[in-house]
């Protein structure tokens, strides 16, 4: 029996059903690579839901940004409510490799800003796999970087057991070497705080805080905590801690680490001492003397993931560690889970490319003495190692690429939607003003105005981000709302910039080609194709044909291609929209379908976050409410003072609950004083 159930009032429909029995046929037959060709709003996910309830295995579904990729995970929550969906993506809202250019002798050191929520939802992610069967990790291509060894994390995980003899100093110094961080103010995730005989301590990968009670040496009591209500949610006789970082090595492993990188500094500076590379050689010897140091005595260096090979044991060239060696394998060492490749036309050939990138940067920094060889070895997985890596894959594309299409096994095609939406018409105009036609601009604002006063939403899609936010600045010029977006804005302001988008906060979007594949936006009525005719990437027949296929979910759906030319790739892309425009109508006429508009709510990964705040807020009034109905004023003016306190304390969780806490307090007792 499956351990993933989907709680869905919808049943498979049009091409969906005869999709699901292939595809499960074909894993079930051993097939190692499958394609999924569904076209936009044919349910694609939908589909891949239905596959992972019945082949019941542990699933990595990947896609190529993190924007789609949320939005991935919101879905397979709302089909998996019982199972363990999660969402792995890169912890930075903002990276600079460290890099260095010969030519102008610059030296750019790694600046980098991690968001800590997304990298609690990372632990998250990791301990799941390692605890439950039934889980699925939505991840964005930074699933095939180094993440530390799974054997090394699970390894040292601490069983914390009601009764357990412990003194409160070995508790947390134990807690330290697990990398957890001592704090005297605001808890948070991957920290902890000594209070008297207890320490409170925030496991990464949840929200809530675990209260271990030390009387005479021995843990008398574990309470786990609602992190922003404080209430008590439950006494657990035990549970487990795992370590705040995903590297961890033990003091032996240190230990040789420090020598070995000794080893290869030695071997290096003679090298570039043969090669007459003094000022390298000096560099070099300056850097990592200062890093040993630092390992030596902290533990800790910046840029430490460059000594990995060294802590992990590994041999030179050996692939890293990945969110790929948490999920389960069998005995052979076989991927024992299964994968599904979302817009595999465009995250195929992003995997493909991350290792030559990295190769090149590294090897400049290593010639020219800011790194030993070894920092090469702290790397993306190539490509034939990362297919080494995976288990059964499914790829999901309206476009298949040539690789998806050369190593499947079997094709399915999944062309009919369930919904009876056809796909939307596809009208070119020139982009130059001629006569009374004054150019893509002022036909573009005319048509968005249409679509806006019959209440839908506009995309327009640019070449440049740049022209994404002189568009987005000029159509507000014009009392269009409008907001840009594209890969600068940071992870969680992209989700919420889609959700205000559906909400209708603004009308009209304007990206580049971050608008193009799985972004479920069902009110968009109209898309303009600016510079359509502009042949290249952004422009070529599969992108016409993702962006062509945003306004396919929606019955009013239209899209104007501005082109003062028809390309080959324009022609090619409106005679696939045209093919599927057909298959469709004949299907809905067969069947006596009338095309509806896809109803989705609209949710997103941050509602999480909102919900709790929300639920905190809750179970504070319904503890507070029998001393509140003795005194209401006092109580209230009491609670002000407890707000400021928070404030002071730089606790402004707390602080925001108590607020909106004393907000609907207010409104009642303005309710009382009114009867």
């Amino acid at each position: 029996m499956s351990v993933f159930k989907i709680r869905n009032e919808f049943k498979p429909a049009g091409d969906q059903p005869k999709a699901i029995k292939e595809l499960v046929s074909g894993i079930k037959d051993g097939l190692d690579k499958q394609t999924l060709l569904g076209v936009t709003g044919s349910g694609k996910t939908f589909t891949a839901a239905n596959v992972i309830e019945q082949i019941g295995k542990p699933t990595l579904v990947i896609a190529h940004n993190k924007t789609l990729a949320a939005q991935l995970a919101q879905e397979y929550r709302e089909f998996f409510p019982d199972n363990a969906v999660h969402y792995f993506v890169s912890y930075y809202d903002y990276y600079q490799p460290e890099a260095y250019m010969p030519v102008t002798d610059t030296y750019i050191e790694k600046e980098a800003m991690i968001n800590e929520e997304i990298e609690r939802l990372r632990h998250a992610s990791t301990q799941a796999l390692l605890t439950r069967k039934d889980v699925i990790i939505v991840a964005s291509v930074s699933c095939i970087y180094g993440l530390g060894s799974p054997e090394e994390y699970e390894k040292v995980n601490m069983k914390i057991s009601k009764g357990d003899k412990i003194s409160r100093a070995d508790f947390i110094r134990e807690l330290i070497d697990i990398h957890f961080s001592r704090t005297n103010s605001d808890i948070k995730s991957g920290t902890f705080r000594a209070l008297g005989n207890a320490v409170e301590i925030m496991p990464t990968g949840e929200k809530t805080i675990y209260r271990i009670e030390i009387e005479d040496s021995h843990i008398s009591a574990i309470k786990r905590i609602d992190g922003v209500s404080r209430t008590v949610i439950s006494e657990p006789e035990v549970f487990y801690l795992f370590p705040a970082k995903h590297f961890i090595t033990d003091e032996e492993q240190v230990k040789k680490a420090i020598q070995s990188i000794k080893l290869e500094l030695d071997k290096q500076l003679e090298q570039f001492k043969k090669d007459g590379k003094i000022l390298e050689a000096d560099r070099l010897k300056r850097r990592t003397s200062y890093d040993l140091a630092l390992i030596r005595e902290v533990g800790y260096c910046n840029g430490i993931e460059n000594y990995s090979r060294h802590f992990s044991g590994k041999k030179v060239g050996e692939a890293p560690d990945t969110l790929l060696s948490y999920f389960p394998h069998k005995k052979d060492g076989s991927a024992d889970f299964l994968t599904i490749i979302d817009e595999s036309h465009v995250t195929i050939p992003q995997i493909g490319g991350m290792f030559a990138g990295d190769r090149s940067r590294k090897e400049t920094l290593v010639e020219h003495g800011f790194r030993l060889p070894s920092a090469k070895d702290n790397r993306p997985l190539m490509f034939d190692e990362f297919e080494k890596r995976i288990g059964q894959v499914i790829f999901t594309s309206a476009t298949p690429s040539v690789y998806e299409k050369a190593n499947s096994k079997k094709v399915v095609e999944q062309v009919i939607r369930p919904t009876g939406l056809i796909d939307p018409e596809v009208t070119v105009r020139p982009i130059q003003s001629k006569g009374n036609y004054d150019g893509q601009i002022s036909d573009f604002i005319n048509e968005t105005e249409k679509a806006i006063k019959k209440g839908g939403r506009v995309i327009a899609t640019t070449l440049t981000k740049k022209m994404a936010e002189d568009l987005s600045e000029f159509l507000k010029e014009k009392k269009i709302k409008a907001r840009y977006l594209h890969s600068e804005i940071k992870t969680i302001e992209r989700i919420e910039i889609l959700t205000d988008f559906r909400k209708g906060v603004f009308d009209c979007l304007v990206g580049v080609n971050l608008l193009r594949e799985g972004l479920d936006l069902p009110e968009v009525t109209f898309i303009g194709i600016l510079d359509a005719d502009k042949e290249g990437f952004l422009r070529s027949e599969t992108s016409l044909i993702q962006i062509i296929g945003r306004a396919a979910r929606n019955v009013e759906g239209k899209v104007i291609l501005y082109a003062d030319t028809v390309t080959g790739s324009m022609e090619r892309a409106m005679g696939e929209t045209k093919r599927r425009r057909e298959i469709q109508m004949a299907y809905n006429k067969k069947h006596g379908i009338t095309p509806i508009t896809i109803k989705k709510k609209i949710k997103d990964i941050t509602d999480t976050l909102e919900r709790e705040h929300h639920n905190a807020v809750n179970v504070l009034l319904e503890t507070d409410e029998l001393i509140f109905d003795k005194n209401p004023k006092k109580f209230i003016k009491a609670k002000r003072e407890e707000m400021e306190i928070a404030v002071r304390d730089l606790d402004f969780e707390t602080a925001a609950i108590i607020r909106d806490e004393i907000r609907l307090l207010e409104k009642r007792l303005d309710k009382e004083d009114k009867k």
